[in-house]
């Protein structure tokens, strides 16, 4: 028995930092950060497009073909945007971005089919097939909800981490030998 406690007590060191990503799967849900940047939600929205509708009346617009939508140094592509503008104002309150969605954020970069971005709050929600690349980590979920305000995020549903180890000299034996 002695025998079985100490070679736990010699692994569980060396295991617990695998352990985090199954952790974090088992949680179903994983806080990260987001590019390190502070979006700021009153900066203009600049959105290009090859197709431009115009719902007046519904107080909507629908961007379509290469869409990108440029907030400060958050940037959002998608094959359609559907934009929603305040009822007492003419500002934008809300996108809805379908199709190949890509939303990079300083060297951040999040995909997905589906996303939500509500303008004062800051708060993007990606759905459907979310694959966030984070240097060399790689976070796939159904969910990812970011907070462009603070920097922060959080993925949902299905959360499987991929790390991919960088190359030190714990790795290459002619860097280790004195």
């Amino acid at each position: 028995m002695r025998r079985y406690i100490l070679a736990l007590a010699l692994i569980l060191p060396f295991w617990q930092p695998l352990a985090a990503p199954v952790l974090a799967q088992q949680a179903d849900k994983a806080e990260i950060t987001f590019g390190g940047l502070k979006g700021d939600p009153k900066a203009p929205v600049t959105v290009t497009s090859e197709s431009l509708t115009v719902d007046e009346t519904a107080r909507m617009a629908v961007f379509t073909g290469n869409v990108l939508v440029v907030q400060g140094e958050m940037r959002l592509s998608a094959a359609e945007v559907r934009v929603e503008y305040e009822a007492d104002a003419d500002r934008i309150a809300r996108l809805w971005a379908t199709g190949g969605v890509l939303l990079v954020n300083a060297k951040d970069a999040a995909q997905s089919r589906k996303a939500d971005y509500v303008i004062d709050t800051g708060i993007v929600t990606m759905t459907e097939d979310v694959v966030l690349t984070q240097g060399p980590a790689t976070f796939t979920a159904q969910t990812f909800v970011a907070d462009m305000k603070t920097g922060l995020g959080q993925l949902q549903g299905g959360v499987r981490s991929t790390f991919t180890p960088s190359a030190g000299a714990e790795s290459d034996p002619q860097k280790a030998a004195p």
